[in-house]
């Protein structure tokens, strides 16, 4: 009989120290996970500040119009002053397609002023204008330092196009080429300083000729 308690006695011992054991390690576990997954958040989500961007804000920069005076010697008529307009568009960053219209007004050439009173072109006919589609290609780019805050960017370009020529009453056709330097004041300002040769042929004195008229420019254009 006394054996026999003893045995419930152990039994209901050791039920109710299991029950304890349960009861006691039930909220260390849940607390060892809470922290564990505070942990394993501050690794993996770390406290980033997003900032929005808006897309309109992004100047591609691909257009650029321009205005430019320089002088333009047509060989027979003389050195003269020229200017005109530009529109461009840049295909890739190192190519770009240009447009120009340029004006000019041609002087009396030596035989005129030799002749004494002979003219060989009336005063409209000395009105030149000319067009042009040209292709560009960039290359060398480079910097100007000025001083320890102002520095710019600066790029030498090659050109060659085609198109037509008038004056005399007739039109020309043209091809041109050269090369130019091209300062950039900001990022859609720049300063252009380029040479080009306008080459067509006339017959204004009795045979064909072919004519190297060379002009130097300075130009102030816009990027958009």
């Amino acid at each position: 009989m006394e054996s026999r308690f003893q045995h419930l006695f152990l039994m209901r011992t050791a039920a109710l120290c299991v029950g304890c054991l349960l009861w006691a390690g039930a909220p260390l576990s849940l607390a060892q996970e809470a922290d564990d997954e505070d942990e394993l958040g501050q690794i993996i989500s770390p406290d980033i500040e997003r900032r929005t961007i808006k897309e309109e804000m992004i100047d591609s920069e691909n257009f650029e119009f321009g205005a430019f005076y320089g002088l333009l010697g047509i060989e027979d008529f003389g050195t003269n002053d020229v200017v005109g307009v530009t529109m461009a568009y840049h295909i890739t960053e190192d190519f770009f397609a240009e447009a120009t219209y340029g004006m000019s007004r041609l002087q009396e050439t030596s035989y005129e002023l030799l002749s004494g009173g002979v003219q060989l072109l009336t005063d409209e006919e000395r009105d030149l204008t000319y067009y042009n589609l040209s292709l560009g290609y960039n290359l060398f780019p480079g910097q100007i330092q000025i001083s320890d805050k102002w520095a710019f960017n600066t790029r030498i370009y090659l050109i060659a196009g085609a198109g037509n020529t008038q004056f005399a009453s007739k039109d020309y056709f043209t091809y041109n080429f050269g090369a130019g330097l091209r300062f950039f004041a900001t990022d859609w300002v720049s300063f252009d300083l380029s040479m080009r040769d306008h080459v067509f042929t006339h017959e204004l004195f009795g045979e064909s000729k072919e004519t190297h008229n060379l002009e130097g420019r300075i130009g102030l254009s816009l990027f958009f």
